[in-house]
């Protein structure tokens, strides 16, 4: 049968487009269809906007810390019209390098939604029918609302970067990364900020060490942080959105914003039409050549809600043009990958957190938090920490954690060494690189704690 395309890619976000413009160095015909933004929620309404605020968030405490190394520094109100200006600015110059990416590949770009009418057919939304030997899905998340009276009412994180004015008070709802990346940024931009989180800690699911410090940090800095808290009800009034909390407080917000979860976008796919199988959460269900129920149809990225990365969706994007178009079966390796916590203080991780390693085998646990020289000098109170978790058997390092500045980048060269199986005493055997924070982390001798 004669196909329109070799291969049509639905969803323009970081891990389809990866896929297209690989896939079409190869000689394939591609499509690819995105029906909002080319570059997806990374770059359109994620990470990076999320990162520049991230930056404007921390010049208050650059400031302070500047006129108590002797700058005579007089810091201004913050404009937040100036920077989202340069915000969207910012965001249309790379979604034209994406689009421009596309096209220099010679990607058939549709500017449609798409849905599947069976295993080959997919349709736009203007009704075009399209042909494809293969089909990728790669339509990304969603942000979630909670099921209570007046959701409606609060935002989510899509819709914090087009606010056109920053609130005076906000209300934060949840505990994961993006809940607390936000409290620190809004609270750092001038805004007072309340963070309510239904569980003991934030972070469920990292380092209980280091996300107590994180906590900690956060409160330290002027985010109140309350936790065994939710929201049962939201209702407008003149005063603003009064929120009844489940734990006996109730107040009054000029904006609530949810970061309860995020769910895979699979919405109005036709995925039961070309019998595509999904799993509990709504996730496309794939194999470890990311192929779905249907031989023809493959899946990437956070709709497979595997391991919801940017870098993971792009590595899973290349993969797939690797078993597909190169006849190379190629399986993503989903274990060891670093990460960042864009917290304030940042935190960085890879690898076991000391709970999950206890479970697994005898540890030992190497950790020290101390006040770093530039914070000290400045008398600031943020502390910093170096942990890591090795095996008792095998004195390999099953984790790496730090919760310091900069600390996603430290973690990514920390990374390596973790991923590649490295052992305490290797560690141990790298010359110290002195003054710096990170150097505790090849010059800690003692365990603190061991199981």
């Amino acid at each position: 049968m004669a196909y329109d395309f070799d291969l049509f890619v639905i969803g323009g976000g970081s891990g389809g487009v990866r896929a297209a413009r690989v896939a079409a160095a190869t000689g394939a015909k591609v499509a690819l269809a995105e029906g909002s933004r080319l570059g997806g929620t990374c770059v359109i309404r994620g990470c990076v906007p999320k990162k520049l605020m991230v930056f404007a968030s921390e010049y208050p405490e650059t400031f302070e810390a500047a006129r108590n190394y002797g700058w005579d520094v007089t810091a201004g109100d913050f404009n937040w019209s100036t920077f989202h200006g340069k915000l969207v600015a910012e965001l249309d110059r790379l979604e034209g390098i994406y689009r421009r990416l596309l096209d220099n590949s010679d990607v058939k770009i549709f500017d449609a939604f798409a849905k599947l009418v069976d295993p080959h057919t997919v349709e736009l939304d203007g009704g075009q029918r399209v042909t494809a030997k293969t089909i990728l899905i790669a339509t990304g998340g969603t942000p979630t609302r909670p099921d209570i009276s007046g959701a409606e009412l609060g935002i989510v994180s899509d819709d914090i970067f087009h606010v056109e004015a920053l609130p005076k008070t906000m209300l934060i709802i949840g505990g994961g990364y993006i809940a607390s990346e936000f409290a620190g940024i809004m609270n750092g931009l001038g805004v007072k900020v309340s963070q309510w989180y239904r569980g003991e800690q934030i972070l469920r699911g990292f380092d209980e060490e280091a996300r107590n410090l994180v906590a900690q940090g956060m409160r330290e800095k002027g985010v109140d942080l309350v936790t065994g808290a939710n929201a049962a009800s939201l209702e407008k009034t003149g005063a603003g959105i009064f929120v009844k909390g489940t734990h006996g407080d109730d107040a009054t917000f000029d904006v609530v914003m949810f970061a309860t979860g995020r769910r895979p976008l699979t919405d109005n796919l036709g995925l039961d039409a070309a019998g595509v199988a999904t799993g509990s959460s709504g996730q496309i269900t794939v194999d470890k050549f990311s192929r779905t129920s249907v031989e023809n149809i493959y899946a990437v990225g956070d709709v497979t809600k595997r391991v919801e990365l940017t870098p993971v969706a792009i590595r899973e994007g290349m993969a797939f043009v690797e078993t597909v178009f190169n006849d190379n079966s190629t399986a993503v390796d989903h274990e060891l990958i670093p990460s960042a916590i864009f917290t304030q203080p940042e935190m960085g991780t890879v690898g076991l957190s000391e709970e999950d390693a206890a479970q697994q085998e005898p540890i030992e646990v190497y950790s020290t938090s101390f006040r770093p020289m530039q914070t000290a000098f400045a008398e600031g109170q943020g502390k910093v920490l170096m942990k890591l978790v090795v095996s008792k058997a095998t004195r390999v390092v099953l984790g790496c954690h730090i919760v310091a500045p900069h600390a996603g980048e430290l973690i990514q060269l920390a990374g390596i060494a973790v991923k590649m199986g490295a052992t305490k005493e290797q560690f141990d055997q790298t010359c110290a690189v002195h003054p710096t924070m990170s150097e505790e982390l090849v010059t800690m001798k003692t365990p603190v704690r061991s199981t």
